[in-house]
């Protein structure tokens, strides 16, 4: 399984715990602040607002919460100036790191985050440092329970898809699109009535690094304290872990 993969999986697992906890409604309430700043009010036009909404009504969050947010976005309430960062570095045994940050105060940010880095067998690197060995791309995943491969692998490709991808110790299909399709494979997807677990834009590894023992351990570690932190909004990673590996960590 490789790093994102097993993230999203990962995280599909922690997603409850995190809503009771409020830290889902916070990230979300900033992605539809920025959202709205950079491509308005306006959901039927902004990919990236109705995506954020999608998000909140999936969490749960209310209506209100949802429309004071848009609010802040285009100017009508006051609130908190956003800016976006983007951070590279490494993980133990040399994992690539990229984490997306929304935040309000960009030097407490990096001083928390380079804490993070340090404490788990990491350390932040320069701008590109690691980012080369990342393509952007669209990234849906559709739960393995619901269809079988034959039938989504002939939708998928029949729709443009750039590529397919099954992993046997998975629970989900990947599916591997350019930027400028996600929005239209994604849409079809769901008027051929495929249920999907995510869609979302991404940073998928061009290569993996295995790992194992300690290092395996600090990575999921240091993966879990930069998804807790109320600043990152994403984190990409190209280590890979056995299943076997995976059984040991959680025994």
């Amino acid at each position: 399984m490789s790093g994102h993969n097993k993230w999203a999986s990962i995280k599909h697992k922690k997603a409850a715990t995190d809503a009771k906890k409020g830290k889902v409604f916070t990230k979300i309430i900033r992605e539809i602040v920025v959202a709205t700043k950079e491509g308005g009010a306006q959901i039927e036009s902004n990919a990236r607002l109705r995506k954020a909404v999608e998000d909140a009504k999936e969490a749960n969050m209310p209506q209100d919460n949802i429309k004071k947010a848009i609010q802040r976005g285009n100017g009508e309430l006051p609130g908190a100036a956003y800016e976006e960062l983007s951070y590279e570095g490494y993980g133990p045994a040399g994992v690539a790191l990229i984490v997306e940050i929304t935040t309000d105060n960009k030097n407490r940010t990096a001083s928390e985050i380079r804490k993070i880095f340090s404490s788990h067998k990491g350390n932040l690197g320069e701008t590109g440092c690691v980012g080369w060995m990342f393509d952007r791309k669209g990234y849906i995943t559709v739960n393995k329970n619901d269809i079988d491969e034959d039938s989504i692998m002939t939708i998928v490709l029949e729709l443009g898809a750039q590529d397919f991808k099954n992993e046997i110790d998975s629970t989900i299909y990947e599916i591997i699109t350019e930027v400028s399709d996600l929005e239209n494979i994604k849409k079809q997807l769901k008027e051929k009535n495929v249920n999907l677990a995510s869609a979302e834009i991404s940073m998928i590894p061009q290569t993996t690094v295995t790992l194992s023992g300690d290092d395996a351990s600090s990575m999921l570690k240091l993966m879990d304290k930069l998804e807790e932190h109320d600043d990152v909004k994403n984190v990409y990673a190209n280590f890979d872990i056995s299943v076997e590996e995976m059984e040991k960590l959680n025994s």
